[in-house]
């Protein structure tokens, strides 16, 4: 009988005050004055994925990583791959070159530090490497990563490079981009990934459309979200526009058991070792 595949579990770890659509709201220098939720979301994952022995990627914001560095040592300790989100979580098209590469090296550098191991991937905060900043996959080589999974295949209002490769391919300069996987219906492409397209829809909807994906495709699948997207009791940000509002509160309270379900119906692994190793 043959084996169930394996997916990429992904966990971008920021806590919701950083998220792209606050950005007007919180500064980066109101940061330690705002409750921090993350330290305590993320360990209920590490315990959740070790329940079902799942493996995941935590794409890891070095101000997290430096308010919390136990955090960091414990994902490392129980065997997940510890990855770089960059620093501040600001999106890199708002970034020149210089301030992009103080960002993402003071990630890397802090991450390797804490841990002792060479950091080799890297996503962008809110997929933001399109074609009016390739120069970043420059800087990402300069720096030493070997993937980046910072591209999302898809029309969307605030990210999006729909028609980019998806899947994953090594670029020009010198590293490899795993996008983050989208079905293909109607000459478009569709976003099957993760984040708030799994927690606006039932379960079962998620599930046939990655069921789709994995009997279409021959490339391997990937799935993200947050640790705040498991975290219904956190702070309501009042003044927020409607919309960035419902996207960040949508279903908060059944997203954990979406999680669950996710983690019993499939066998999950880092991004390293399903798409670099296997």
């Amino acid at each position: 009988m043959a084996e169930a595949p394996k997916l990429a579990m992904t966990v971008d770890v920021e806590d919701y005050f950083h998220v792209s659509a606050f950005d007007s709201i919180f500064s980066q220098k109101d940061w330690p004055t705002i409750e921090h939720r993350v330290n305590e979301n993320t360990r209920r994952l590490l315990d959740l994925f070790d329940q079902h022995g799942a493996k995941s990627t935590f794409f890891i914001l070095g101000a997290v990583a430096e308010k919390y560095p136990d955090l960091i040592k414990e994902i490392d300790r129980r065997g997940h791959e510890v990855a770089s989100h960059g620093f501040a979580h600001r999106r890199a098209t708002t970034q020149t070159p210089d301030v992009f590469k103080e960002d993402v090296y003071r990630s890397k550098s802090f991450l390797e530090d804490t841990i002792g191991k060479s950091i080799e991937g890297y996503r962008a905060p809110s997929f933001s490497i399109n074609e009016t900043n390739e120069w970043t996959y420059e800087i990402l080589v300069e720096l030493g990563f070997k993937y980046s999974s910072s591209t999302y295949p898809i029309e969307h209002d605030l990210y999006g490079v729909p028609n980019w490769p998806r899947f994953k391919y090594d670029r020009p300069e010198g590293i490899i981009e795993i996008p983050i996987p989208t079905l293909r219906n109607d000459d478009k492409n569709k976003g099957i990934g993760g984040g708030g397209y799994f927690r606006l829809f039932p379960y079962w909807l998620s599930k046939r459309r990655i069921e789709k994906f994995l009997g279409s495709e021959t490339a391997p699948y990937s799935f993200y979200f947050h640790p705040w997207e498991i975290d219904a009791d956190q702070p309501r940000v009042k003044n927020a526009a409607f919309l960035s509002k419902f996207r960040h509160y949508v279903n908060l309270s059944k997203m954990e058991g979406k999680i669950t379900q996710l983690l019993k119906d499939y066998r999950w692994d880092t991004m390293k070792k399903v798409y670099l190793e296997d």
